[in-house]
């Protein structure tokens, strides 16, 4: 009798603390949910921050862009002489014939759109004078325009700041002196060219990229030695 007295004695108590755990787990599960969603709060309020501030930054050069309009005018005749322009800052390519706009798209950069390229792996698209010097229609990327970069003068920079030797600046001196590609294999970087893919942002490790229609459009005005002047 003494023993079944013990055991009603503590019922109460066994229901008590499994209660004090079972609230304590939930309240544990309650903090830990709104503490996950503070920082998923906190975490969307920063990127829309970002996204805000590109935005605007953005929006200062696309408000140019807007006044111009993306077009393509095909010429009654195949110009004898073609011209590439590209505004990094305004995100557009232009293509002229025979001095003649005939043609604005709009494009995508680097990751690192902004600065000029200076290095292999820097994601930089170059800033200056180059040309078109291959063509390859063989990519995953619809079709490929490779760039005469880098050009003397990235080699020049690159021999001032010891990131190549004199030997190698002259190979890129010759290859740009005769109009061919210069070697893309140095630490300067190399295949960086036009390409398709999609422009709807800054995806590229160096490269201009635009819409498969537009690449595939640019192409048939563009043969190698096309000049492209790179802009910031």
């Amino acid at each position: 009798m003494i023993i079944l007295k013990r055991k009603k004695n503590l019922s109460p108590v066994l229901f008590f603390v499994f209660g004090i755990v079972l609230i304590s787990l939930i309240t544990g599960l309650s903090i830990k949910r709104h503490v996950k969603n503070k920082n998923i709060e906190s975490y969307k309020q920063v990127n829309i921050s970002k996204d805000k501030e590109f935005t605007e930054t953005y929006n200062g050069n696309q408000s140019k862009v807007q006044e111009l309009e993306l077009y393509f005018s095909k010429p009654e005749a195949t110009p004898s002489k073609t011209l590439v322009k590209v505004y990094k800052e305004k995100r557009l390519l232009e293509l002229y014939g025979d001095g003649k706009l005939i043609g604005r798209f709009k494009i995508g950069l680097g990751r690192s759109p902004w600065d000029d390229k200076e290095k292999e792996g820097d994601n930089r698209t170059p800033i200056g004078t180059y040309y078109i010097c291959s063509r390859n229609g063989a990519t995953k990327y619809t079709y490929f325009m490779g760039l005469s970069y880098p050009n003397t003068k990235d080699a020049q920079k690159g021999l001032d700041k010891g990131l190549i030797d004199k030997a190698t600046y002259n190979k890129i001196k010759d290859s740009i002196e005769l109009k061919q590609q210069p070697p893309w294999n140095t630490p300067l970087g190399g295949a960086v060219g036009i390409h398709g893919g999609g422009n709807k942002y800054d995806w590229t490790y160096g490269c201009i990229a635009m819409t498969n229609e537009d690449i595939n459009l640019l192409k048939q005005y563009t043969p190698v030695k096309t000049p492209v002047e790179i802009y910031k």
